[in-house]
């Protein structure tokens, strides 16, 4: 059963994933970068919810920053480096709130200011927490969906064919859970009849 919404849905707001922003070339480590514009869209219609300016400093050790400028909100956020066991550095931001080293920032929706997942507390919840057991299987398969539709047109294919460049073997797995969850909503379904059926 879901649960009555009364905290705010992380996913409905803002996300910066450090990880990913190092990825896509918005930082470098010894390196400054931007301004750099971002976008932010809905996962669901693709439509932009926001823009935004981000400039980086990876530079110099001990005095890191990362930058995101969003309409009124101009945020300065500390990043530091640590050694990895296995050789090189793993980049964190340091959370605004609660100093914590993280690698990713949310801004809910209302909220002034990027900071970690842990300085919302229980004012924020994920999507899932949210969700029917057939919701999250709907959710699950739109992102396999979405993760290998490419240029291909999304109505013309339940689930679409293994990219080029993927190996078999994860798109087998990936063909595995979307049936799965094809399961879990064929269940939901049965239950939904089996309840209406009750009542005659």
């Amino acid at each position: 059963m879901a649960r009555y919404r009364q905290r705010v849905c992380l996913q409905d707001g803002l996300k910066l994933d450090l990880n990913r922003l190092r990825k896509q070339g918005f930082v470098r480590p010894g390196a400054r970068t931007g301004p750099l514009g971002i976008q932010w869209t809905n996962s669901y219609t693709g439509e932009t919810t926001a823009f935004g300016l981000i400039s980086g400093s990876m530079d110099l050790p001990g005095e890191s920053w990362f930058r995101i400028e969003l309409g009124h909100l101009n945020q300065r956020i500390t990043l530091v480096p640590r050694r990895r066991h296995f050789g090189g550095y793993q980049w964190y931001f340091i959370c605004p709130a609660t100093n914590r080293l993280v690698s990713v920032l949310w801004r809910p929706p209302g909220a002034s200011r990027f900071c970690s997942r842990y300085a919302w507390g229980r004012q924020v919840a994920y999507a899932s927490q949210f969700e029917t057991p057939s919701d999250r299987a709907w959710r699950a398969q739109g992102k396999i969906k979405a993760r290998l539709i490419g240029e291909l047109d999304p109505d013309e294919w339940d689930l679409p064919p293994k990219p080029k460049w993927m190996r078999w073997s994860t798109y087998n797995r990936l063909e595995a859970r979307f049936d799965h969850y094809e399961d879990v909503l064929d269940t939901g379904l049965l239950e939904i009849a089996a309840r209406l059926l009750g009542r005659r």
